[in-house]
């Protein structure tokens, strides 16, 4: 299903009278304390964000998975589906493959696909948590930190055999998650395991076109739970300083302890120029992988806030891979991708209205309550007239939800694939 500008502008019209009286309240507000507008929608529009090829599909849980009916069974399908987001909400403009769920068959008609939804590919992902068919080795015990070196051997090959089909695609970058580590004290040796990763890390770093780069994610739990390898920022920083350069730590909103602050492990990875990447998504207990901003908007707004002062301030930093990482059991998986798109959006927005030279002004007077004023009264600020402007001056929908559902997608979706179909991954 491809979604015509035609018929985004008409569920437009409805709208444009409402939105263009809130839009110039706003904007003139703004105006008069010095905030440039046109700056702030330009920044919005150029704001892109990955979809996953697995988020398109139900997500389930380890206990049960309810299907939505009409799900993508094929890349072609997922892909259509990110041009279904996109059209929409012009900010999902770029697809990240999980290997080896969504391999192309036919890697030109993928790209001419891509290409007419105005898609980009993003990172690519390896699988070393599952066993997959016809595999001579098992990562049952781990990938690349096992003792074995055969099974570290076809881990390290599968991670190469990524960085290929990616580079054929057009992508720049790898994005490798472990889910090595242990369930028994004893039963891996904790310094074997980090010797085994840095070791075979190092060689798929090796494999890395000149102009790609390596992100390395990182978890405290799960599946494992008593030992994670790469459990945290600081193993995944040593890890990407070991391997060079190229090599750069991802940051994961769900992979963290309860009560992390988040927003200082981006100021200091930034700080370093070892941020590469950000996963976005909300969690209540743990890696939860729910809809973004639905658990902690106030907490995902200061996590922005760190990284446009990262933007601006640390320029040997790279450009972030910026990707949803969310599972959807209960919700239609394009719809909570529409709200998790909205939501970064927003807290982008907001985090863009601090003046940083008023609050590092007040952080040298030492004055804790401008401070916490400067930072909450951007946030108070609603600024969905805003990401509204910067949609409609690219051709999206003023509401993508409410024009998702006027244009009754997901029956469309049902009509073209039938209702027993599946997504490829989790």
């Amino acid at each position: 299903m491809k979604i015509e500008q035609n018929h985004i502008q008409d569920t437009n019209k409805k709208d444009l009278t409402s939105h263009q009286e809130h839009f110039d309240f706003l904007s003139n507000s703004l105006t008069k304390k010095g905030v440039d507008v046109n700056k702030i929608i330009s920044k919005l529009q150029d704001f892109q964000v990955a979809i996953p090829s697995w988020a398109l599909g139900a997500g389930g849980t380890r206990f049960g998975r309810f299907s939505f009916y009409g799900e993508p069974s094929s890349l072609e399908q997922k892909i259509q589906d990110v041009g279904v987001l996109h059209a929409l909400t012009q900010t999902a403009g770029a697809v990240s493959l999980h290997i080896p769920w969504d391999i192309p068959q036919d890697y030109n008609a993928i790209k001419e696909i891509a290409s007419g939804l105005d898609i980009k590919f993003d990172a690519v992902n390896s699988n070393t948590f599952q066993d997959q068919a016809n595999a001579k080795e098992s990562y049952k015990y781990g990938s690349l930190s096992n003792v074995s070196q055969a099974v570290r051997q076809q881990a390290i090959q599968h991670n190469l055999d990524v960085i290929n089909i990616g580079n054929k695609l057009g992508s720049k970058s790898l994005t490798v998650w472990l889910a090595d580590g242990s369930c028994f004290p004893g039963q891996t040796n904790f310094q074997t395991a980090l010797q085994n990763t840095e070791s075979s890390l190092k060689e798929i770093y090796k494999g890395l076109p000149t102009d790609w780069s390596m992100l390395i994610e990182y978890k405290p739990y799960e599946p494992n739970f008593y030992s994670t390898v790469i459990q945290d920022w600081g193993t995944s920083f040593m890890l990407a300083n070991a391997c060079g350069e190229k090599a750069f730590s991802l940051v994961d909103l769900g992979h963290h302890l309860p009560n992390s602050n988040i927003e200082q492990i981006v100021s200091i990875l930034m700080s370093k120029a070892k941020l590469g990447g950000f996963h976005f998504n909300d969690s209540k207990y743990g890696d939860d992988d729910l809809t973004v901003g639905s658990i902690k908007p106030y907490a995902l707004f200061l996590i922005f806030n760190e990284l446009v002062y990262g933007m601006e301030n640390n320029p040997a930093n790279p450009d972030l891979a910026w990707m949803i990482d969310a599972s959807h059991n209960v919700k239609d998986p394009l719809e909570d991708l529409i709200q998790s798109l909205e939501a970064i959006q927003e807290a982008y927005a907001k985090a863009l209205l601090i003046d940083q030279n008023k609050l590092k002004q007040a952080q040298l007077n030492h004055d804790v309550v401008k401070c916490q004023e400067i930072l909450q009264n951007a946030y108070r600020t609603d600024v969905r007239p805003l990401l509204e402007k910067a949609r409609l001056e690219r051709g999206g929908a003023l509401s993508p939800i409410n024009t998702y559902r006027a244009l009754d997608v997901r029956n469309e979706l049902i009509k073209e694939r039938g209702r027993n179909t599946v997504a490829t991954g989790l």
